[in-house]
């Protein structure tokens, strides 16, 4: 039996689970929580239940999301659960990254590892969970990629239909590519994303979908399984410092929900500092914060290759500066040379990902050169969260290394000009060499010259 309910982060008005699709409070407008009336809870018994479960084939055990179902437990029946399996992604160590940043050590969480490529995935086994449990038909979404392809896979797993609603060239062509192969109806609008999301909240009601963006406060609820399962991994030792991009920033309103709950229930005796890193060009949080704001969020015109975190007014921009709150974390911003020189970087460790989930590592390098009045030191135990696979946009990455990409500089309504050149700093070009074995020598040995001298 359920023991959800959903309550308003504001005025704290409380309504039932199964109130239908509601993702904002009826009382005042804002951003509801889910939350639960926990029965008594053994720490230590559930620890080794969780444990126990990577030994068995059980479709949720398997889940990085439904092992961890007693932390999660708002449906009626284990019947309703729909799963991939997502999660289940690993914790890689990151040496050349480490000494970029300037840390000791640093560690990342790479959600790219996910059915779909990225940490979307673990959002969508609750979202379209709650769906089957309202008896939706529809589901949709507004997105730049991943969120897309996430809901298009898991609708289609789920037996019902994924509606996405996409800007207009403003998405990469690997994300693209699995909304229409997964079968969801594409809907391209004339418009950035925030435009997308606004036509996705007005016509939902008019045609009965449910929507799974992270204004969707059971979606967040699978994302918060990654905090469990990062803790359950580290034999939930926690780390000083989890990093993170911001966007659209149910991630970081994810994770805060997911340690803070861990900590009230006695699992963890402490929280990791949450710090969040925007794009410049697509940092409404961080100017919201710098600006001393609280009353109402600073929006701006995304401008950023990165696309994934492309937005200019995040729906969960609350919850997120709530996260950084309890956790006594922090926001900052990179540019785009310094996301596309991180992203390089992180390739050279043999892990790789998507431009937006590079900007963990550019933040932390910026953090740790301003010196010793930021709120982060070289020694800390850092997790960064990669949030997609580098195949969602292999366009950037190979653009870079050929010394051919461009930022694009934008209006709300034209590519006002196309002048400013990324530099490579770190590439890796093809080389041509004849058909014959002393030229293939020669480069090679050329190559590892090179790489010595690095």
């Amino acid at each position: 039996m359920s023991q959800a309910y959903l309550q308003c982060i504001a005025c704290g008005a409380r309504f039932a689970s199964n109130s239908g699709a509601l993702y904002a409070c009826p009382t005042c407008g804002d951003l509801l929580d889910v939350v639960y009336d926990w029965d008594r809870l053994d720490p230590d018994a559930l620890r080794h239940c969780f444990r126990q479960r990577r030994l068995s084939d059980d479709p949720k055990d398997v889940s990085g999301v439904w092992r961890y179902r007693e932390l999660i437990p708002f449906y009626d029946d284990e019947r309703q659960i729909v799963t991939y399996p997502e999660g289940n992604t690993p914790q890689l160590d990151a040496p050349r990254a480490a000494r970029y940043a300037g840390l000791s050590r640093l560690t990342f969480k790479h959600q790219g590892y996910n059915p779909t490529g990225s940490f979307k995935d673990n959002g969508m086994a609750t979202g379209v969970t709650q769906a089957r449990v309202l008896g939706a038909r529809v589901v949709a979404c507004a997105s730049t990629g991943n969120t897309s392809a996430s809901m298009a896979a898991y609708a289609a797993r789920a037996g019902l239909l994924g509606v996405v609603f996409i800007p207009e060239g403003q998405i990469a062509f690997g994300k693209l590519s699995q909304s229409l192969d997964y079968g969801a109806l594409t809907l391209q609008i004339r418009g950035d994303f925030d435009k997308a999301m606004d036509l996705v909240r007005d016509v939902a009601p008019q045609v009965g979908m449910y929507v799974l963006n992270s204004v969707n406060p059971f979606r967040l609820e699978g994302q918060k399984a990654m905090a469990i399962e990062l803790l359950d991994q580290r034999g939930w030792r926690v780390p000083d410092r989890i990093v993170v991009p911001g966007g659209n920033l149910g991630n970081s309103s994810s994770l805060g929900k997911g340690f803070k709950e861990l900590y009230d229930l006695g699992f963890i005796d402490r929280l990791p500092h949450i710090t969040i890193v925007q794009a410049e060009g697509a940092a409404p949080l961080y100017r919201t914060v710098t600006s001393h704001e609280t009353s109402r969020l600073v929006t701006v015109y995304a401008r950023t290759l990165a696309t994934a975190i492309k937005i200019g007014r995040p729906v969960s921009w609350k919850k997120a500066k709530r996260a950084m709150d309890w956790t006594d974390g922090w926001v900052t911003t990179v540019t785009e040379q310094e996301i596309a020189d991180a992203k390089a970087i992180i390739g050279r460790d043999g892990i790789a990902c998507e431009p937006a989930a590079a900007t963990t590592l550019a933040g932390l390098k910026r953090l740790i050169a301003e010196g010793t009045d930021t709120p982060i030191n070289k020694d800390e135990d850092v997790v960064a969260i990669l949030t997609g696979h580098v195949l969602k946009d292999p366009d950037y990455t190979v653009r870079y290394h050929l010394g051919d990409l461009y930022e694009d500089y934008v209006t709300e309504t034209i590519v006002t000009h196309r002048s400013e050149k990324i530099q490579s700093n770190y590439p890796n070009r093809p080389v041509e060499v004849e058909a014959e074995p002393a030229a293939i020598t020669a480069a090679i040995e050329a190559h590892l010259a090179r790489v010595a001298a690095e």
